[in-house]
């Protein structure tokens, strides 16, 4: 069996590892413990790769569960056979015709699926497995153990959990019961993987929840291979089955119920040990930065962008220049604008800030954020640089006027940042806004003071002081730059040709 303390943390490399050797016992003997412990590994490797696809997008996560899958499956098949055996043993008794005749069935299945097994552990790449170790486990590292992205992902698969734990508590029907089991192992597997200190203290009631979950569905697919395979038995055995099958599934729904709404309210607990409502956009930034972190949109240039969109943001609104700085929600939106401006570059594509908006589009929805936040959100990243938007652009078109205005003032402040970095400014200590009766003035140390400059800045302040309505004028500490006045004649043109330089 799997050794291991609740409190050991056992990351993605433990379970590679694990799995490998496990893999060499079921090849030497596929017996139902070796078959189990090597499916819990594969699931355990599987299961985490999903929780980081979440925050990191690069092809070796698939490629590596791909790898497994059909040994996973195979093993699956075997582990379900082995398990029913161990019930149909357990509740049936002598010369019981229904009892024979499942046995008969499932031990011709599991010969089968013992050779399935074999070929495709046979199969199996393990260099490639190793080498996906090698990788993964650095890539691992953009989620640290007990922090509050890991927490934030934690707290997203207890949330989709519960909803699926009402659901099951009103039927009794099998579907939503096995759904829930499923919901539970992806949590558990992630707070056993992500957060060892709270596993310690959670771990022996999510495996024994696991456990009755486990058995529910064993039971109720006992019930569907006996309807099966047994269906033209005598009446009364068929419903002696029935009635021992639905004793001892209400005995663990039971036990399930008291451990979640009795005293111990269990969901109530597990959410309680994760961030809360005060936290919570903190916990969803984390979570992004790791996104940032696993593409390289946190360090060196994206980085100074970000400092700088955050600072000139903050001095917009210190100087009320409209709603789009000052709305509190919308404040949410550009802090996390401004940590994934950059990450499309690591998607390797030929439009990044496109493929980093379809990117976000797919993942799922922080804790705390609602749609449109996060379509707005989504809408910022991908118009911080390249053409502006245009009313005809599909997305962009469906806004309303007013987020039309907020997704052009803070997608305008990141492209002014990406242009100033480019023009000598690497701090955002001292860069600040004064207003004026009919303009606003941004002192930016370190400014270059050059034609090249000039026109690059006048690129880049473009829309934000279209949302302004007013002119923006950018100068040096020292002194004012020179602005460039760009010819009329294809003025939008050359205006995102210099933006996207």
């Amino acid at each position: 069996m799997i050794p291991g303390s609740q409190g050991e943390q056992r990351g993605l490399i433990y379970w590679m590892e694990r799995a490998l050797k496990e893999l060499e016992e079921v090849r030497s003997a596929p017996e139902a413990d070796a078959v189990h412990d090597l499916r819990v590994a594969l699931r355990r490797c599987r299961s985490l790769a999903t929780v980081m696809e979440e925050v990191d997008p690069d092809a070796a996560w698939p490629e590596m569960r791909k790898i497994g899958r059909k040994l996973f499956r195979q093993l699956g098949e075997l582990r379900d056979t082995q398990v029913l055996e161990e019930w149909v043993n357990k509740l049936g008794s002598e010369n019981d015709a229904v009892r024979e005749r499942l046995l008969a069935h499932l031990k011709k299945n599991e010969t089968e699926e013992q050779e399935a097994a074999l070929r495709a552990a046979g199969k199996f790449d393990a260099k490639a497995w190793k080498g996906f170790e090698r990788v993964l486990g650095h890539r691992a590292r953009v989620v640290g153990p007990n922090s509050l992205a890991a927490k934030s992902l934690a707290l997203e698969r207890l949330l989709a959990a519960r909803e699926l734990h009402l659901r099951a508590l009103r039927t009794e029907k099998p579907e939503p019961w096995h759904e829930l089991r499923i919901g539970v192992k992806r949590f558990r597997y992630t707070v056993e993987s992500l957060l060892p200190e709270l596993y310690e203290s959670w771990g022996e009631d999510l495996k024994r929840v696991q456990d009755l979950l486990g058995e529910v569905h064993d039971l109720d697919v006992l019930a569907e291979t006996i309807a099966r395979v047994a269906g033209d038995a005598p009446e009364d055995a068929r419903v002696r089955w029935r009635e021992r099958i639905a004793a001892e599934r209400q005995l663990r729904l039971e036990e399930y119920r008291q451990l979640s709404m009795g005293e111990r309210r269990l969901w109530q607990e597990w959410k309680e040990g994760l961030p809360q409502t005060e936290n919570l956009e903190a916990a969803a930034m984390a979570r992004l930065r790791a996104t940032a972190r696993a593409l390289d949109a946190g360090h060196g240039k994206a980085a100074q962008v970000t400092r700088l969109a955050l600072r000139l943001y903050g001095e917009l609104r210190r100087v009320k220049g409209g709603k789009p700085f000052w709305d509190k929600q919308l404040q949410k939106v550009m802090r996390a604008a401004a940590r994934l401006h950059g990450i499309g570059a690591g998607l390797r594509a030929k439009s990044p800030e496109k493929a980093a908006r379809k990117f976000l589009r797919k993942l799922a929805l922080p804790v705390g954020w609602s749609e449109t936040e996060w379509e707005l959100m989504g809408m910022v990243v991908r118009y911080h640089r390249g053409v502006e938007p245009k009313a005809k652009d599909k997305a962009y078109g469906r806004l309303t006027k007013e987020e039309q205005q907020a997704v052009c003032g803070m997608a305008g402040v990141l492209r002014l940042a990406r242009v100033l970095r480019k023009c000598g400014v690497v701090s955002s200590k001292d860069l600040h806004v004064e207003r004026l009766v009919d303009a606003l003035i941004v002192r930016a140390p370190g400014l270059e003071d050059s034609e090249m400059a000039a026109a690059r800045v006048a690129a880049g302040k473009h829309l934000v002081e279209t949302v302004l309505e007013r002119p923006l004028i950018v100068q040096t500490v020292a002194g004012a730059l020179k602005i460039v006045e760009l010819p009329r004649v294809e003025e939008k043109e050359r205006i995102s040709a210099a933006a996207s330089d």
